[in-house]
């Protein structure tokens, strides 16, 4: 059984005090006792979409907060990097540069690590020996083993996720957050056994990591068929943990969900002793009330998209058969341009601007859209009035469907299927 009693710190924030909130809500959760100086700390952040799209990816005042907290209380820059991974359909380059979070790590001269830009990958095997004969599926699913970031051992680790929805898992978070940078290719084998790959994912963690930790951004927070057709929320609130489990958790039943119940994922992890997921023994700290909120999100499922319902399909209904086997073989991009062109060249020019449209009005939406010049005030607490932009609108111009050209080209030309051995392409 999972522990008795874990904690997550939750604050409610405002553009104004969002700085002095990440290192006040750290605090709370006890990083300081989870995160170790003395080794290298990869800040693992959240690119759900290459393109802006709130509630999506890791938002800038979350990367920027959390740094400001670690070198506000004696965490050396040095030792601190951005840690990102990729899939065929996300640029992670591309997303860096329009979520703003490359302009936050060249700000304060952090190394930026693209994981799957390095050949220093190790057998999970020699990682972490025994603990594969305890894997609930990921034996199953790569029968030759598989291979994880030779740099995360030792290392410590602070996931960014936010929260959302997500049409495989209910909800997407700190367990989710590790799915792309443990996994280096064909993760999407995983998809039918989703639940418990981020179980075996948590284990693998836990026995490679010097600490973990999670810092999770509901400044945004994002509603139906998530991680990226979604509806965007304004709901000013922050959370924070040493325990994945239980963040999840906590996020879950803000959003309103049963997380024993409703996902499955939080529910063995739970059972097996990996974290905390009920919330009647998750120990609240900071704004209590604010985690009684329940936002009564419909949840992915109520209105999903095309590609959703049909990634369904192919996963767990009728197409599983007839389709998914194309997908361990040579003709699995077709998958990944249908992905590209329906998201990038379809979804995000009819539907993202009105979608987005109120919150990128609310104080959030005005400073993202002024980034670049925006400066915290003199106390470091966080962005006044008149450091916010006027009201803004997601920018979908000619240069949008060129980038979606170009990621539908690296979605053929770079998928692993049609690559040997060393990176020659077929």
């Amino acid at each position: 059984m999972a522990e008795s009693t874990a904690t997550v710190a939750i604050l409610r924030t405002s553009p104004e005090r969002v700085l002095a909130d990440y290192h006040e809500l750290m605090n709370l959760a006890g990083y300081r006792e989870e995160i170790d100086p003395e080794a290298e700390t990869a800040l693992k952040i959240n690119i759900s979409w290459h393109f802006f799209y709130p509630a999506a990816s890791t938002t800038p005042w979350q990367l920027e907060g959390v740094i400001r907290a670690m070198k506000r209380d004696g965490y050396s820059p040095a030792r601190i990097h951005g840690c990102h991974n990729r899939t065929v359909v996300i640029d992670a380059h591309l997303g860096e540069r329009e979520n703003k979070h490359l302009d936050v790590l060249q700000a304060h001269g952090l190394a930026n690590v693209h994981l799957y830009e390095s050949d220093d990958w190790i057998d999970i095997r020699e990682a972490v020996g025994d603990l594969t004969k305890k894997f609930l599926c990921l034996n199953e699913v790569y029968p030759s083993g598989f291979s994880i970031p030779r740099r995360f051992i030792g290392e410590n680790i602070i996931h960014l996720p936010t929260v959302k929805t997500h049409i495989f898992t209910t909800t997407t978070g700190a367990m989710k957050n590790a799915f792309g940078g443990l996994l280096n290719e064909h993760r999407h084998w995983t998809h039918p056994v989703i639940h418990e790959t981020l179980v075996d994912l948590l284990m693998i963690q836990k026995k490679i990591h010097r600490g973990i930790f999670a810092v999770m951004d509901g400044t945004f927070a994002g509603d139906g068929p998530g991680p990226r057709c979604m509806v965007p929320h304004v709901k000013n609130v922050i959370l924070a943990s040493r325990d994945q489990v239980a963040i999840d958790a906590v996020a879950a039943r803000l959003m309103g969900f049963d997380p024993l119940k409703d996902l499955k994922f939080v529910r063995l992890a739970h059972d097996l002793g990996l974290g905390c997921g009920d919330p009647a023994r998750i120990k609240i700290v900071g704004d209590r009330d604010a985690a009684e909120q329940n936002w009564q999100f419909d949840g992915p499922f109520k209105e999903m998209t095309f590609a959703a319902r049909n990634q369904h399909r192919i996963y767990w209904g009728p197409l599983k058969k007839p389709l998914e086997w194309s997908l361990k073989t040579w003709l699995a991009p077709w998958s990944y341009m249908a992905s590209v062109i329906y998201h990038d060249l379809l979804w995000y020019p009819l539907y993202a601007r009105s979608k987005a449209q109120r919150v990128m009005k609310s104080p959030w939406g005005r400073l993202f859209s002024n980034w670049a010049n925006a400066r915290p005030d003199p106390e470091g607490r966080g962005y006044p009035p008149d450091q916010w932009g006027p009201p803004a609108r997601l920018a979908i111009d000619p240069s949008h469907f060129l980038e979606g050209l170009r990621i539908l080209g690296m979605a053929l030309l770079e998928s692993p299927e049609w690559r040997r051995p060393g990176g020659a392409r077929r």
